[in-house]
């Protein structure tokens, strides 16, 4: 309880410290939005409405969310409801926006104290702060990312990351029924968690429904519960009545599922995610200016790429094929199926399916379809919790975080930002590697040497970019080359993990093997 304590005046701290910030991201305008849409019109204009162009693209059941805290909003500046006053911003509007994230950041607080419970303490301290339920709370609760996507910049992600790590804790408690429900909730608040459905599914089918195994680790058949998985359709179907249950009977459903799945925005979004795409783009940059230069292709007659110009839009490459969804669709299904099989064949408990979890989440980041930059915390926070337990994982968990979180640097890109980002980023950074430093003295270093020059290349490709960049006279002609030069360089390290936590999961299978 007091390692939690400790984190969450840490996190209202600094919450309360970055809602003085002037930094006023497009996030603030679309939530804006979202509140006067569903305080001032009916029902059946919510998912029609487009006076903006940030149109409600959530789930239901986060537009009711919205609906709940226009309540709220009206009593601070009822102008910031009217759905006509697009890029209202006054001060109580602001004001409203950022202490409604500081509040809904208590869900995620309580979450952290549930995981904290489950973590397991192989050799217990009696100094609070070298305790792994405290390097978890401070993982968790300070964690970078979060406070640069939901603070300074703006969003809801920590209230979202508090279901998703909530439903986590349940299971690690063998509470399935309360995990699922929680999870159920999430796909309807943000789809985007679809990125780790697998992983809840197959678990659940898995280690639920079927409650006894054979002696080597096989499914017995015999043992599947009909009761257990009727149950588990009840509160699925359950959620989803409430949430899509109004569209459905207005003839709407259509209408929400194409906000919901926007094929048309194109492979990659503005800032480039630091993914597999990423170096593809690259990669069919380079040919073409390969094949120009020694003249083997002829510059007019290729298509014109538009992938580093940072825009949200469909796009096509010049010599590579072109990426449709369904290529990206079936690349993240393929990049998932040997830990969904894992955990099919040969289960390990709730951590298992964790270990599960962060794959599918990786796995999606790395090969979905327009994957915003931020989703790469949908891995760094569930494998905190494998971090703390583990040396492995906490080497593998320097190395993601540290890459992942310093690809959100582009998400600030003001003169006034740079000091915020750096200083929140270095003092996290440095937090991470001294706690699971000293949590796991005395067994060797967490990183290889390859890792640490790596790690150590962020700080040359930050200077260069942060810093010298701006300051030349490519600044106006190439401005999106920092941009590209952040995403090629932290997909490295981000599908390097990627493959190291494969690498740990196929150890656990020939290991499981030879037992």
């Amino acid at each position: 309880h007091l390692s939690c304590m400790h984190s969450k005046c840490s996190v209202s701290v600094g919450s309360l410290c970055l809602s003085l910030s002037d930094s006023h991201s497009t996030d603030f305008e679309v939530h804006r939005n979202w509140l006067a849409i569903t305080h001032s019109l009916p029902l059946s204009r919510w998912y029609y409405e487009n006076s903006s162009e940030w149109t409600l693209d959530y789930p239901p059941l986060f537009a009711w969310f919205e609906f709940g805290l226009s309540h709220v909003a009206r009593r601070f500046d009822p102008d910031m409801l009217d759905v006509q006053r697009l890029q209202h911003r006054s001060p109580p509007t602001v004001l409203f926006q950022r202490l409604s994230v500081v509040c809904s950041d208590l869900l995620l607080v309580f979450a952290t104290r549930e995981c904290c419970r489950c973590v397991r303490e192989q050799k217990p301290s009696r100094d609070l702060l070298k305790r792994p339920s405290f390097i978890l709370a401070v993982l968790l609760l300070w964690n970078f990312g979060l406070l640069v996507v939901d603070h300074v910049h703006f969003q809801y992600n920590g209230f979202l990351f508090g279901v998703l790590l909530l439903s986590v804790a349940k299971h690690l408690q063998s509470r399935h029924l309360q995990g699922a429900l929680l999870f159920a909730v999430l796909l309807n608040l943000k789809h985007i968690y679809l990125y780790v459905a697998p992983a809840y599914g197959i678990y659940l089918l898995r280690s639920f429904c079927f409650t006894q195994d054979n002696t080597d680790s096989s499914v017995r058949w015999s043992s599947f519960s009909p009761a257990r998985l009727a149950a588990l359709g009840v509160i699925v179907t359950s959620v989803c009545v409430v949430s899509f249950g109004p569209f459905v009977l207005l003839g709407q459903l259509p209408q929400v599922l194409s906000r919901l799945f926007p094929f048309k925005r194109g492979l990659c979004h503005a800032y480039w995610a630091p993914n597999a795409w990423a170096l593809y783009n690259v990669l069919d940059k380079t040919l073409v200016t390969l094949g120009v230069r020694l003249k083997l292709l002829q510059e007019a007659e290729l298509p014109k790429a538009s992938m580093t110009g940072g825009l949200v839009q469909e796009s096509q490459h010049a010599l590579l094929p072109s990426i449709s969804p369904s290529v990206t669709l079936v690349c993240t299904l393929l990049s998932v199926l040997p830990a969904a099989l894992s955990i099919w064949l040969r289960p390990r408990g709730a951590r298992g399916f964790l270990r599960c979890l962060v794959l599918c989440a990786l796995g999606s980041f790395l090969f979905g379809w327009h994957v915003h930059e931020k989703a790469v915390l949908m891995a760094v926070l569930p494998l905190s919790i494998l971090a703390v337990e583990s040396r492995e994982d906490a080497g593998i968990f320097l190395v993601l975080a540290t890459t992942g979180h310093y690809s959100l640097f582009p998400l600030l890109f003001t003169p006034a930002e740079l000091p915020i980002k750096i200083l929140l980023m270095l003092m996290f950074t440095l937090y991470s590697f001294t706690a699971l430093t000293s949590l796991f003295s005395g067994h060797g270093s967490l990183l290889h040497p390859l890792e640490v020059v790596y790690l150590l290349g962020l700080v040359v490709v930050a200077i260069a970019c942060e810093i010298v960049y701006p300051l030349t006279p490519w600044q106006q002609t190439l401005p999106f080359l920092p941009l590209l030069a952040t995403s090629v360089y932290c997909a490295l390290g981000v599908c390097y993990s990627f493959v190291r936590l494969y690498v740990i999961l196929l150890r656990q299978e020939v290991k499981s093997k030879q037992l």
